[in-house]
C-alpha cells in the first residue's frame, strides 16, 4: 500500500486553465490523460518521481457522471470552486476493503491514441464523498508501463500534505497504521473547521519548494 496520485477538481475555468496553472506553478509540463467512459471525466496528469502522479479532473456532461460516484464527486467540488479533491493508495489487493466496505469495486478504464488501454480497479469513492480526508483505493491492471507517472521522467517530488483531519481516523478507514504509506511524504494533520480533506500539497521543484 502507498500513496499513488492526488486529484485535483478543475476550478470554474476548466481543465485546461485550471492544469496550466499548476503545471506553471511546478515549472513542468502537463500532458492529457483522457476520457473516463464509466464516470463521465477526463484528467490531465503531471508525473511526479516515485512512481506517482497529479491528476486534474473535469465532470462532462454525461449520462455516467451522474451516476458514478466519482463523477459526482468530481462535480460537487467544481462546483464549490474546485480544488483539492482526494487522495489514492495503491493496493495490490482489493478484497479486504470490498469486504469491509460491503460493496465490489468498480472498474475504469481510459484508451490512449495508439489504442492501448488502461485499467484499473477502484473502491471507496463514496468513502471520499462523505468524509473526504479519507483516501479511495486503486489496484492497476494490465501493462504496468502504462501507469500515468510514466507519462514522461520527471524529478518533480511530492514532499508534504496538509490534511485537515486525523490520522486515527485514516488508520481505522484503511485498516493499518496511515504512517505506514505516509514514510516519505510529511503530513501535517489539522483539526477540521468545516469540511475535512487535503488543504494543500508542497512539492520540490527545480526553483524550490511549491505549495498548491
Amino acid at each position: 500500500m502507498r500513496i499513488d496520485h492526488v486529484s485535483y477538481a478543475s476550478e470554474q475555468d476548466g481543465l485546461a486553465a485550471t492544469t496550466e496553472r499548476i503545471a506553471t506553478a511546478l515549472g513542468v509540463e502537463a500532458v492529457k490523460g483522457g476520457v473516463h467512459p464509466r464516470f463521465g471525466t477526463r484528467n490531465m496528469i503531471i508525473p511526479l518521481a516515485g512512481h506517482k502522479y497529479v491528476e486534474v479532473v473535469e465532470v462532462l456532461d454525461h449520462p455516467a457522471s451522474d451516476k458514478a460516484p466519482f463523477g459526482q464527486a468530481v462535480r460537487a467540488r467544481s462546483a464549490n470552486g474546485g480544488g483539492w479533491m482526494g487522495w489514492v493508495v495503491e493496493v495490490e489487493d482489493l478484497a479486504p476493503f470490498e469486504q469491509r466496505l460491503a460493496r465490489a469495486a468498480v472498474r475504469g478504464n481510459r484508451k490512449f491514441p495508439d489504442g492501448r488501454e488502461l485499467v484499473w480497479q477502484q473502491i471507496g469513492i463514496l468513502g471520499l464523498i462523505a468524509d473526504p480526508q479519507v483516501p479511495y483505493m486503486i489496484k492497476w491492471e494490465g501493462d504496468p508501463e502504462l501507469h500515468p507517472s510514466n507519462a514522461y521522467p520527471s524529478n518533480l517530488k511530492m514532499t508534504a500534505l496538509t490534511i485537515a483531519g486525523s490520522a486515527e481516523r485514516v488508520t481505522a478507514w484503511l485498516g493499518e497504521p496511515v504512517e505506514k504509506l505516509l514514510e516519505d511524504v510529511d503530513v501535517n494533520w489539522l483539526a477540521p473547521h468545516g469540511t475535512p480533506g487535503i488543504l494543500s500539497v508542497t512539492f520540490e521543484t527545480a526553483s524550490g519548494a511549491v505549495t498548491i
